[in-house]
């Protein structure tokens, strides 16, 4: 790992989007290299003032009285033919005082609705797992362990991980096993177990954990498939047909 590498895949360390071994490669280089760990240090403090930046506006000194003035202006102007000044009075502070609040929740709501409508956590880990798919084809970086004997590719996970990843043995049904990496997603060392389905490869990430109902999407034109049981969580990601995938994940799930 030298400086420029380093430098290059920072925002991607800081973002959690690497793998666990070029994870591991930067922060031993930050260790050994203080020119970069100055600029590590720049950018994660960047991150964060951005992150604690407060979303609150202070209105200017002055402001509500210049709007009392305009409304109290337009109104009269508006009212005065038809009401006598005590009831022009008596409207005139009605609204003011009922404008107030609707702007204060207008207000609110610009604040909100982009969070409502912001990426779920569904979403952002969808984005992870595409980003690992894609970054194990470009990188050509499919396994760290390549076998095809499932009894070899489990056991090189042990003491690499804190849990022991199912994997089986699927060739006899035309999806044959090619190996397994680890991989760093959902905040956490994950594992990848690799299969083929002909040229099509297939990574299966797994972690512990228990998540909702299944779920088929689409991302950037791979197919997805989220499931989770026997407190593991599991995403399927292939270029592969949705059919076949599906086919793919029915047999890991009737394959305890």
């Amino acid at each position: 790992m030298n400086c420029r590498l380093s430098q290059d895949l920072m925002d991607a360390y800081l973002d959690g989007e690497l793998d666990l071994v070029r994870s591991m490669e930067i922060e031993q280089h930050l260790k050994e290299c203080s020119a970069c760990s100055q600029v590590f240090e720049r950018r994660r403090s960047l991150i964060t003032a951005v992150k604690t930046m407060p979303l609150s506006y202070h209105a200017p000194a002055g402001l509500e009285q210049e709007i009392r003035t305009v409304l109290h202006r337009e109104a009269g102007a508006k009212l005065s033919a038809k009401r006598g000044s005590v009831e022009r009075s008596w409207n005139l502070n009605a609204w003011f005082y009922g404008l107030v609040p609707a702007a204060a929740l207008g207000l609110a709501l610009l604040a909100v609705v982009p969070r409502l409508y912001g990426p779920s956590a569904d979403d952002r880990l969808g984005e992870e797992v595409v980003a690992a798919h894609v970054r194990s084809l470009m990188a050509n970086h499919l396994t760290d362990i390549q076998n095809s004997n499932h009894h070899v590719v489990k056991p090189w996970f042990n003491g690499r991980l804190d849990f022991s990843p199912p994997v089986q043995d699927l060739s006899d049904h035309g999806f044959p096993l090619a190996g397994g990496r680890l991989e760093y997603l959902n905040g956490r060392p994950t594992a990848a177990i690799v299969y083929y389905r002909a040229a099509h490869p297939i990574n299966l990430f797994i972690w512990p954990g228990e998540t909702s109902n299944e779920k088929v999407f689409t991302r950037q034109g791979y197919h997805i498939i989220q499931w989770s049981g026997g407190g593991m969580t599991y995403w399927a990601i292939s270029d592969l047909n949705e059919h076949e995938l599906k086919d793919f994940v029915e047999l890991l799930r009737s394959h305890p």
